[in-house]
């Protein structure tokens, strides 16, 4: 079995006169925790939105485990394999954590409309065992004792805990963090970290896209880089920073010559 796990290539994306995105590809292997990171409007938003089916690309094609897949919507890219969290926190704000993790775990469920109509035995032992898969993910994202609150009630942080923990609730392959770090503060982003390092020890591999660079460096295996909707590297985080692409990226041609002239030689 090959270790990539996603590959896509050839992505384009255009908005009216804007292309977004030319002849993007990724490749990430299994077990790796990896970064897309650009500078404002380099168009790593668009591609991840683009990989978990938010949008609909101009081209491109999609492969996961090594076999295709179509970015239609995000609930035909969950069932596929990939689940994903927002920049915007996206939960239902007046239903509890416990619920809020359940209505992940139902996209597995098999009972179907009619077994929740008539309440059959196997829909209230899927029912049961839902219920108690939700409350092991509270545990698992560290706010178990939290599993009766309404979201709207908990802090920023808990509700970032909440999102990954209803994405897990899919069994997803690949997790895919939209600016997890958004807002939080540095112990936060700390146990945020431990967090995504759990998850990976525990076999599932992560997809990042973050503003925060130091916590991309710090804990991604690989980092793709964006700027003006292409590709300008891809490597370590040793690799990428060295880049002379991704200093001027970042910094300008003024930040740029500095870095170099301050790089010893």
């Amino acid at each position: 079995m090959s270790d990539t796990l996603l590959h896509v290539s050839g992505v384009s994306k255009r908005f009216g006169g804007l292309q977004a995105l030319s002849d993007v590809h990724l490749r990430i292997q299994r077990g790796q925790v990896y970064g897309l990171i650009g500078p404002n409007g380099a168009g790593k938003t668009t591609f991840f939105n683009v990989i978990t089916g938010l949008y609909a690309p101009d081209s491109g094609t999609f492969e996961l485990a090594g076999r295709p897949y179509r970015p239609s919507a995000v609930h035909e890219v969950a069932r596929a394999g990939i689940a994903r969290t927002f920049q915007n926190i996206r939960l239902f704000a007046d239903m509890t954590a416990l619920e809020n993790v359940m209505v992940g775990r139902h996209l597995r469920s098999q009972s179907g409309l009619l077994g929740a109509i008539f309440r059959t035995r196997r829909f209230e032992l899927e029912e049961a065992a839902i219920t108690r898969r939700a409350s092991e993910l509270l545990d698992y994202v560290g706010i178990g004792h939290l599993d009766d609150y309404k979201a709207r009630t908990l802090s920023y942080g808990d509700q970032r805990r909440l999102e990954i923990a209803r994405a897990l609730a899919t069994e997803p392959q690949l997790l895919a963090l939209d600016e997890p770090a958004a807002g939080m503060n540095a112990t936060e982003k700390l146990a945020l970290r431990e967090l995504i390092e759990r998850i990976r020890a525990d076999g599932i591999t992560v997809l990042l896209i973050e503003h925060d660079v130091k916590l991309v460096m710090g804990l991604c295996d690989r980092v793709t880089v964006l700027d003006y909707g292409r590709q300008i590297a891809a490597g370590t985080p040793a690799e990428v920073q060295r880049n002379d692409k991704v200093i001027e990226a970042y910094l300008g041609h003024s930040g740029a010559q500095a870095a170099a002239e301050a790089t010893p030689s």
